[in-house]
């Protein structure tokens, strides 16, 4: 984990707003990750534009998903991306989506022999994800017992490659770009789909939603967000 947290403020002409939104992330590529100073990623140009196209003033931070996901729920203008939408979090929330439609899946290491036929066989093994991830509410709503939780996907990652866990939850889409890359991974359990998006402080009004909304939705209908999903390697959600 890079332990450290960066803010790029963007000024947007025009404003006489008086709050800063707070859009926090965390290293989770290719959607949300730091690159030579910057944060890049398919979420993040997606926020990007979005918010170019608003009248107001924006502040974009990389942190530990824990803390991001706290710090939104507990400060006003503050969201956070890109989260997955499930029942535990939906009225936790106000949300601005999809930035991404994906299934979740469970990845074994190649050759390693894990092949659950379905969730309950699944609970004989270690599963490893993320603190504060919407994968370990799936994982402790449906009573697995052991549950491996790290700070990040890079340190579940190396977990499931050392052999100290035997499958890692994630979307499908970032499986398939962690298998693009050369790591060797393979699915072994697709599991539900989910929607991914922002998710705001309830103290963000309504109107500033509404705006964000329809500029996500601009980006959808327009074919940009297809767009960006080929420049990242990943497939369309459609």
């Amino acid at each position: 984990m890079r332990h450290f947290a960066f803010a790029l403020v963007f000024l947007l002409s025009g404003t006489a707003q008086a709050e800063t939104l707070k859009l926090l992330t965390e290293e989770y590529p290719p959607y949300n990750f730091s690159e030579n100073g910057a944060v890049k990623g398919a979420s993040v140009e997606q926020a990007e534009l979005m918010m170019k196209a608003l009248d107001t003033e924006y502040a974009l931070e990389i942190l530990p998903w824990a803390r991001a996901l706290s710090l939104t729920e507990n400060q006003p203008w503050t969201c956070v991306f890109t989260t997955g939408h499930d029942d535990e979090r939906d009225k936790r929330f106000k949300w601005v989506e999809p930035l991404l439609a994906d299934r979740m899946v469970m990845v074994r290491k190649a050759e390693s022999g894990v092949n659950p036929a379905n969730v309950e066989e699944a609970k004989r093994f270690t599963i490893g994800t993320q603190r504060e991830d919407f994968s370990a509410n799936f994982l402790k709503k449906h009573n697995f017992p052991k549950i491996d939780l790290a700070p990040d996907i890079e340190t579940t990652e190396k977990k499931l490659l050392s052999g100290r866990i035997d499958l890692m939850m994630t979307s499908e889409k970032t499986f398939e770009t962690m298998r693009d890359q050369g790591q060797p991974l393979e699915s072994a359990l697709v599991l539900e789909g989910k929607l991914y998006g922002f998710a705001c402080n309830l103290a963000l009004p309504d109107e500033l939603i509404a705006k964000m909304q329809t500029q996500l939705d601009a980006l959808i209908a327009d074919g940009i967000q297809d767009r960006i999903y080929a420049k990242y390697g990943l497939r369309p959600s459609k």
